[in-house]
Order: structure tokens, then C-alpha cells, then sequence
């Protein structure tokens, strides 16, 4: 279901911006589940959380340009490219010399982003480097594991996830509802692992990263990602109450993950996999979509 951005204090909101992993796709076998990289706005309340700056961040910043805040808490996952790549296309807030970023990453065992970032986005590699932005950057370090406090006294926590240099899976709990973020992971031989199931336990919804396909599993074993049979594992064992599978590998076609979800459904039936421009209202009745939102866009338009 799509809705506008409730204003209640008591609602828990995430929109996906991108759900592609490694790689941004595009072309009209990809238009329905969408094709930029990691991204996902979580709104408690009027609080706004941004999760990762994959290509998706150019998207939310123009789809949400009038309700931007001036502070902006942007949570890595970690840092590889399809989740920081579009760090400098986040316009409405990166050319405003008003905003600030904070950036906070976990699994740099207690730096900041703030040196990877600037090797990534100076010559040769980018033509500018960050501080040549009119906004104002400021990075915190942490340990995946610790509870992240901000000033207005809200609270996120976090744990260190399975992934080559490790990633930070985040857990948002608000009015009384749960949403759990974790990708980017790899399940291991101990799965639904107990640390993790604690860590996601009585979830409204829970995001996961279902890149692979059984079949494509073992050819990957090591590469970081995971299933949506070991999403469904890990929401049954910790009683999450939906699942949302992301991190789409860019080599799916629409068809197949129709076929995907269609399956998943059959043993979760709140089960659902991630469709750019998506938002669910956590802790309310998973809707199946009518109309794709990308569709539904470009036919209004």
C-alpha cells in the first residue's frame, strides 16, 4: 500500500527509495520492484531516519524535498557503493549551506565514515570531494552492538551482521511497534541464529536481505546475502509478524520475483518482497499492492 506521510505522533512509517543490491538497474523488466540501491526512509512520527545512500537517496530527496528537516541522521548499513553512491545526489539537502548530515556507521569497530568517504568521493574517483558542498557533514562512529541516542532523546539499537567488513542491522521501536532492518547479512549454519532472533523478536515488520535464490546460493556461499527462505526461517523462529525481502539482485526480472513472492506468500502470507517508492504504515495490516508504485506513477503522470 502507498499512503501519504502520517502526521500522527504515534506512527511508525517506512518508504523504500531503492531495493537493489550491488548495482543500480533499469529498463522495463525491472520498472515494477524498482531499480536504485539501498535507501529507506523511516519516519517516527514527524522523526525522520534515512538507512543507507544507495542511489535511492537522489529519489528521496525529490519525492520528499518539502519535508526534509534541517538535521538529517543518516545510519549506514556500511559502506560499500551501492550504499554510498548516492550520497552527492541527495540535492535538496547537499546544496542547501542550512542542512546538515550526521552520518553514523557501526562496522568500522568505532570510526566514522568520514575517511572512506572522502577517499571515495575525491579525484580521480569523483570531481569533488564532499567539503566543496554547500551542506555541513559531521560523522559518528560506533560499534554495531551499541544503542545509538540522539539528542531529542530517541533511540535506535543495533547489532553487528555477517557481511565481508561486517554491517549494522538497526531496529526502530516506537508507540509500541517494532521494525527491524537487517540486510546486509549472510545466514550461517546455526540459522535462525538465537543472538539475531532476540534482536528481531515480536517484530511488526522485518526487512531482510534476500539477494539470492536457493540455486544461486552455493555458487555465492561468502559473498554476504542471504535468502527469503532463511527470512522466513529467521521471522517464524523470532515472531516477526511480516517480512519484507530487499537487496534484490539486479539480474531479477519483475516475472521472476512475482514468481518469488507468489512462493514466499504460500509459507508466510504476510510476506512481501520491497517495491521502490513503497510505504507501509508498521504495525497495520500488510495490503498487497493493487498497482505497482512505480506504474501507478507513470500512468498518472
Amino acid at each position: 500500500m502507498t499512503l501519504p506521510h502520517p502526521a500522527k505522533d504515534d506512527s511508525l512509517v517506512l518508504r523504500f527509495w531503492g531495493v537493489r543490491g550491488s548495482t543500480p538497474v533499469s529498463g522495463p523488466e525491472t520498472a515494477e520492484f524498482g531499480g536504485n540501491t539501498p535507501c529507506l526512509e523511516i519516519r517516527c512520527g514527524d522523526r525522520l531516519f534515512v538507512i543507507d545512500a544507495g542511489s535511492g537517496l537522489g529519489a528521496l530527496g525529490r519525492g520528499c524535498r518539502d519535508s526534509l528537516p534541517q538535521d538529517i541522521d543518516l545510519l549506514f548499513s556500511h559502506l560499500h557503493l551501492d550504499h554510498t553512491a548516492g550520497l552527492p545526489f541527495f540535492k535538496p539537502v547537499v546544496m542547501d549551506c542550512a542542512r546538515t548530515i550526521h552520518t553514523y556507521c557501526g562496522n568500522l569497530d568505532g570510526a566514522s565514515a568520514e575517511g572512506a568517504l572522502d577517499r571515495l568521493f575525491s579525484p580521480p574517483l569523483f570531481p569533488v570531494t564532499l567539503d566543496v558542498l554547500p551542506c555541513t557533514f559531521k560523522h559518528h562512529g560506533f560499534r554495531a552492538g551499541e544503542p545509538l541516542t540522539f539528542a531529542d532523546g530517541s533511540r535506535v539499537d543495533t547489532i553487528l551482521l555477517d557481511h565481508p567488513q561486517g554491517s549494522t542491522g538497526y531496529r526502530f521501536d516506537h508507540a509500541g511497534k517494532r521494525l527491524c532492518i537487517i540486510s546486509d547479512i549472510e545466514h550461517g549454519a546455526n540459522w535462525p541464529d538465537p543472538e539475531l532472533c532476540r534482536f528481531v523478536e515480536g517484530a511488526d515488520l522485518l526487512v531482510y536481505d534476500g539477494m539470492f535464490t536457493e540455486g544461486e546460493y552455493p555458487c555465492c556461499k561468502g559473498w554476504g546475502h542471504s535468502t527469503w527462505q532463511k527470512g522466513v526461517e529467521l521471522a517464524k523462529g523470532a515472531g516477526a509478524k511480516a517480512l519484507a525481502i530487499i537487496h534484490l539482485h539486479p539480474a531479477h526480472s519483475d516475472a521472476q520475483l512475482r514468481k518469488v513472492e507468489a512462493e514466499m506468500q504460500a509459507e508466510m502470507p504476510t510476506a512481501f518482497i520491497a517495491r521502490e517508492r513503497q510505504s507501509i504504515e508498521v504495525g497495520r495490516p500488510i495490503v498487497p499492492l493493487a498497482e505497482p508504485p512505480v506504474l501507478a506513477l507513470a500512468r498518472r503522470a
